[in-house]
C-alpha cells in the first residue's frame, strides 16, 4: 500500500515534512516515513513503493549499528512499541493502524533540533564538485567554505579525508551550503562537536560499507539537543540523505552510478523544468526503477531483504 500522506485520530494533525509526518506524543515523537518523493526540494506527486519503508529500515539499521559513535533518538520501530504509544496518547482503536504504520514508523525522543544540515563529503561530488570547477583555474589549493582542497582533482574522485560543509535549513525553497564559521555564528561553538561527530559517524558507516561493496560518497546528518545531551536524528545514511555509488563500478572523472534518488534527479535534469513547484509526473518506468534502488539499497547495506510485518 502506498502512503502519501497519514492522519491519527485523536492526534493533533503532523508536522509535515517532504517525506516524514511527525506526531508529537508528549515527550516523545511518532516519525512515519511515507512514500513521497522529494527531488531540488520539491515534493513529486508520485508515491514510490516501499520508499517509506525503506528508509525506515535503514535508519534502523545503521542507529543500531552506530550506536557506539553517537547516541541516537530511536527508541523503537516494533509495532508493539508504537500501538502501545499511540493507545496512550488517547487514540481510539490503534491497532487499526498497522497496515499505514507498521515498518515505516519509528517511536523517538523528543528533541529540540539544530537549525543546521550536518553534510560530511568524502568525495567530489554533487554541488561540492561544481563549487570545486567555479572555483578552480589557480595552480594551488583551492579553498571552499573555508576548506583547502588540492588542485587538480576530477569529478567523483575522492577527498584527502572527509571534510564538513553545513547547510543552512530552509523551510522553502533551497538549502543553501553554509562554511563552518557560519555554523558557528548560527549555534555557536557546538558547531565543532557537530562536525566532529558527524565525521565520526560518517566515517564509521563508510568503513563498514565499504566492506559490503557500497561507496558512501557524501551524506546529511542532523543533531538534536535533549537536556544537555546531543543526539543523532531524523533519518540516517538513507537513499534520502546520502549519496550511494557501487564498488565494483567505480570510476572516478565522470558522474557515478548511483543507488539513490539521484537517478530521479538525473531523470528530472534531462526534461524541461525549471525545479519549481509543481514538480512533473515522474514514468511509470522511472518510478519502478527508483523503487529498485530503494530497495537494493537496503539490501547491500543491511545484507537482508525488505520484509513486511
Amino acid at each position: 500500500m502506498d502512503v502519501l500522506e497519514t492522519k491519527i485520530e485523536g492526534l493533533p494533525a503532523p508536522i509535515r515534512g517532504k517525506v516524514r509526518d511527525m506526531y508529537d506524543l508528549g515527550d516523545r515523537m511518532l516519525m512515519v516515513a511515507t512514500d513521497r518523493l522529494s527531488a531540488f526540494d520539491v515534493v513529486l506527486p508520485n508515491p514510490i513503493m516501499d520508499k517509506g519503508r525503506v528508509l525506515t529500515q535503514i535508519s534502523r539499521f545503521w542507529f543500531d549499528t552506530l550506536a557506539t559513535a553517537s547516541p541516537n533518538h530511536m527508541i523503537s520501530c516494533e509495532w508493539a512499541a508504537i500501538e502501545t504509544a499511540l493507545a496512550e496518547s488517547g487514540v481510539p482503536n490503534p491497532g487499526s493502524y498497522k497496515d499505514t504504520l507498521a515498518d515505516r514508523s519509528m517511536l523517538v525522543l523528543k528533541t529540540q533540533p539544530f537549525p543546521v544540515e550536518c553534510v560530511v563529503r568524502g568525495y567530489l561530488a554533487g554541488s561540492l564538485w561544481k563549487e570545486y570547477v567555479q572555483a578552480c583555474g589557480q595552480n594551488e589549493a583551492v579553498v571552499i567554505h573555508g576548506i583547502s582542497l588540492p588542485s587538480g582533482l576530477h569529478n567523483s574522485d575522492k577527498l584527502p579525508t572527509p571534510i564538513f560543509t553545513p547547510a543552512t535549513k530552509a523551510t522553502s525553497g533551497h538549502d543553501e551550503n553554509v562554511g563552518i564559521a557560519e555554523a558557528r555564528a548560527m549555534i555557536g561553538e557546538v558547531a565543532d562537536t557537530l562536525a566532529s561527530y558527524s565525521i565520526s559517524v560518517y566515517q564509521e558507516a563508510a568503513d563498514y560499507a565499504l566492506m559490503r561493496g557500497v561507496i558512501i560518497a557524501d551524506t546529511k546528518f542532523e543533531f538534536g539537543l535533549r537536556g544537555d545531551d546531543i543526539y543523532l536524528i531524523d533519518e540516517v545514511l538513507t537513499p534520502d540523505s546520502s549519496r550511494f555509488w557501487a564498488e565494483l563500478t567505480y570510476s572516478p572523472g565522470k558522474p557515478q552510478l548511483s543507488f539513490d534518488k539521484q537517478f530521479v534527479r538525473d531523470y528530472l535534469e534531462s526534461i524541461d523544468w525549471n525545479k519549481q513547484p509543481p514538480a512533473p509526473n515522474l514514468p511509470e518506468e522511472v518510478i519502478e526503477k527508483t523503487a529498485d534502488k530503494y530497495r537494493e539499497a537496503y539490501l547491500r547495506l543491511s545484507g537482508k531483504e525488505l520484509t513486511y510485518k
